[in-house]
């Protein structure tokens, strides 16, 4: 169980949902983790500096413990695509910088590592570089989250065709539901996922149903329950 990248159909696709989600069923069953989002922005400002609630979704379940700028080494305050926050900042954020923040601890005794993207697959790093350039750099197998609703269909398969374009293998796919007018009807729903499990070229590691009675700080755990870990025996 190596270390994996992953990425999102989109922005607010589920990718921390489900990255937290993978690294706490990791953990119920006894395996060190450790969750990385190497680049975050809608940071709030705290006491300690600059913090992402992803990033930080993915430190608390992280085993052993690690520092925050060990997961989050890039952050930064706007809510906006990454390469533009860097540019508000007067910063240019590259994969070599990345690449030598991450690689090291692909090294680590950590059973799973998952590294989270920000936006989907093709968002840019910097005006010459996407961010997925890491998981190609590192030769990372990747975890892809579709965002269920109307057209996750076709934005679900170009994001796995340009992963395969780019040389990678889609380890797995998660279905994560955010439009709950998208399975009203069910037995349309069933047939959207019989679609996507026909068409993507991975595994399902399991469908997240809308958790809105969940406590936001427990969703993770209460995904993990619907999921299942990659295997690439």
């Amino acid at each position: 169980m190596p270390a994996y990248f992953v990425t999102g159909t989109d922005t607010d696709a589920g990718k921390t949902l489900a990255t937290a989600g993978l690294l706490a069923l990791a953990r119920r069953q006894g395996l060190t983790t450790l969750g990385l989002k190497p680049v975050a922005s809608g940071c709030r400002l705290t006491s300690a500096g600059l913090r992402n609630d992803d990033a930080l979704a993915l430190q608390s379940r992280s085993e052993p413990a690690v520092p925050y700028a060990v997961v989050n080494p890039f952050a930064f305050a706007p809510a906006i695509a990454p390469h533009l926050a860097a540019r508000r900042d007067d910063r240019v954020v590259t994969l070599t910088a990345l690449t030598s923040h991450v690689e090291p601890l692909l090294e680590g005794l950590q059973d799973l590592i998952l590294i989270e993207g920000a936006g989907g697959w093709r968002v840019p790093l910097n005006d010459s570089e996407d961010l997925s350039g890491l998981a190609l750099r590192l030769e990372l197998p990747v975890i892809l989250v579709v965002g269920l609703k109307l057209g996750c269909i076709s934005h679900a398969r170009l994001t796995a065709e340009a992963i395969q374009a780019d040389g990678l293998r889609l380890a797995g796919w998660i279905g994560n539901l955010l439009d709950a007018d998208f399975a009203t009807d069910a037995t349309l729903y069933e047939q959207n996922l019989v679609t996507l499990e026909r068409t993507l070229p991975g595994p399902c590691l399991g469908i997240l149903p809308r958790l809105d009675a969940v406590d936001e700080q427990r969703r993770p755990e209460s995904a993990a329950t619907c999921l299942v870990l990659p295997d690439d025996d």
